[in-house]
């Protein structure tokens, strides 16, 4: 039956996943059917399936509304899976490898504090995240060569991610629930701990790296006057300029426009920077999106490409 329930998580368009997922929080009682659900690929694809579920929502009211592909309560029932998951962190390194992976499972869930549907959902989302953010890794260390993963990485993903803005958010609401209340305070308690900890250039480079690209204080001319030469990365093969590079076609279209501008940027004030882009690729992507249906992101990348191709942006901008 897991193996069933997985296979059709996996199909993201599949009929059956509304039907298997009852079943799933049905199984999710048991250590055993969890680590097998786990192991079996199944944090991946519940994130995914909430990505899907949350694409495009701004909020809603009716449980039975559709929030993209997905009603109110079969986003709760995703959530709550992942939140019986989560109880395995601290005692399975695998599983924590699996939450980490590409970030999704924390974009997802960020996302789906952020637009915050119903207050269940909102609950048990917010205390997935708190066991997330508390999970150690001393019971399960990982194996040689592999980095450690506890609640301070995700905890700096979750800043990545927008986590912070979400939980601001949320404090200025009122909730009848007294555990929302406290997991948004003791969320926001780490999350400002963990910040104070972090330079802006790590709090931008674990952005970039997941894909979670917010305009903000690390989106400016200054921070990249400031910050251009650490694009190098440690080993000089300019990973943030090519994960950067990447991320101009994703569909979102936010995203797209903060990358046109921060290529456009470090093009500006990083020696040799016109070559270094044009090399890797990015005009080519830049081009076709100075003809997008949206404007901001038209405008963006024109305003990337002329940084590219000429010599004093001051002079024309």
């Amino acid at each position: 039956l897991t193996a069933w329930i997985v296979i059709q998580l996996k199909n993201a368009t599949g009929t059956n996943v509304g039907l298997c997922i009852p079943a799933l929080t049905a199984l999710m009682g048991t250590t055993e059917t969890r680590v097998l659900f786990c192991s079996s690929g199944g944090v991946k694809y519940l994130a995914r399936q909430l990505r899907i579920g949350t694409k495009g929502a701004k909020g809603v009211a009716d449980s039975k509304k559709k929030i993209g592909q997905s009603s109110v309560q079969q986003l709760y029932e995703l959530t709550f899976c992942l939140w019986t998951v989560s109880y395995e962190l601290n005692t399975n390194y695998t599983i924590r490898s699996d939450f980490a992976k590409d970030g999704m499972t924390i974009a997802a869930l960020v996302d789906l504090v952020s637009i915050a549907p119903r207050e269940k959902v909102v609950r048990v989302a917010l205390s997935t995240l708190r066991n997330i953010s508390v999970c150690e890794g001393e019971q399960s260390p990982p194996p040689a060569g592999l980095p450690s993963l506890d609640g301070k990485h995700f905890l700096s993903e979750m800043i990545a991610c927008g986590l912070m803005k979400a939980i601001d958010h949320l404090r200025d609401r009122q909730f009848t629930d007294p555990d929302i209340i406290e997991d948004v305070d003791h969320l926001h308690k780490l999350l400002v701990e963990n910040y104070k900890e972090m330079t802006r250039w790590e709090v931008y480079k674990n952005e970039v790296e997941s894909g979670h690209l917010q305009w903000g204080s690390t989106h400016t001319e200054a921070f990249f006057k400031e910050n251009a030469r650490m694009m190098e990365g440690s080993d000089g093969d300019f990973r943030l300029v090519r994960v950067l590079i990447a991320l101009l076609s994703s569909k979102d279209e936010d995203v797209a426009a903060i990358a046109c501008y921060d290529i456009g940027e470090f093009v500006r004030h990083y020696p040799n920077g016109r070559q270094i882009a044009k090399r890797l690729g990015a005009k080519e992507l830049v081009m076709p999106l100075i003809e997008h249906d949206n404007v901001e992101l038209q405008r963006h990348a024109l305003h990337c490409v002329s940084k590219m191709m000429v010599q004093n942006w001051e002079h024309v901008k």
